[in-house]
């Protein structure tokens, strides 16, 4: 059996917006399936509007490890993730999204690969074989186009650079944060196409879970920031 120690400790960040519908189920599902693992639960709100604040409220109550932060201006998911790991207090972070697509089923099996192989990041990466049925077709193509264009002008460093779902340390964020761009929806790419660190990465498999409540974020600005990033970095990589 493995032994989580002090050493394996985790803060897990999950940065939200009206995720209301969401919010007791996920979590409720991440405690279930993180027994014996010491760790934090850290949620960034960033001022949802659908009376997430009071279901945080109630959670605190009920879970000893679980915080909350509400962010009211300068909303971005990325700034929120960046929050959430500063307030962290654990050497080991895991950035998961709100909507319950990521099944916390996996988080152990992904820390104990991140400890015992000695990862830089292991990142939960989605099948694209064929449309998932837990993606819409825009969000499918979006992701596809994004993961074609990052794999197109820089060398591939994970088969699903557009995941949600990973775990890294939280010194790595120390070290690298003055170069991050530090906007927009996914915040992976950011981490692995910014750092000028050669990095050991890790791709698990994971099944996303069909959302069923809630709506997802993706957005034209969203996408024009994602393309921005991506420009940007590729023009100075070529400097």
């Amino acid at each position: 059996m493995y032994t989580y120690t002090k050493e394996n400790s985790l803060s897990i960040v999950i940065p939200i917006l009206n995720e209301k519908q969401n919010l007791k189920n996920l979590t409720k599902q991440i405690y279930k399936n993180t027994k014996n693992l010491k760790k934090e639960v850290i949620f960034v709100d960033d001022n949802s509007k659908d009376g997430s604040d009071q279901i945080l409220k109630q959670l605190k109550k009920k879970y000893s490890s679980f915080r909350y932060f509400i962010r009211k201006k300068n909303n971005d998911l990325t700034q929120s993730c960046f929050f959430g790991i500063e307030k962290s207090k654990y050497k080991n972070i895991l950035i998961m999204d709100g909507d319950g697509q990521h099944n916390p089923i996996y988080i152990k099996k992904m820390l104990k690969i991140f400890i015992n192989k000695k990862a830089d990041f292991v990142i939960g990466v989605r099948r694209f074989r064929e449309i998932d049925e837990s993606l819409s077709t825009t969000r499918f193509m979006a992701s596809k186009i994004l993961i074609f264009l990052i794999g197109f002008l820089f060398r591939q460093k994970t088969s699903d650079p557009m995941s949600g779902f990973f775990i890294f340390k939280k010194r790595f964020y120390d070290r690298n944060k003055k170069f991050f761009f530090g906007k927009g929806y996914k915040i992976l790419a950011d981490f692995i196409y910014s750092t000028r660190e050669k990095l050991k990465i890790i791709d698990y498999k994971i099944k996303f879970i069909i959302r069923k409540k809630g709506k997802s974020k993706i957005s034209l600005k969203i996408l024009i920031i994602l393309i921005s990033f991506i420009l940007i970095r590729a023009i100075k990589l070529n400097r």
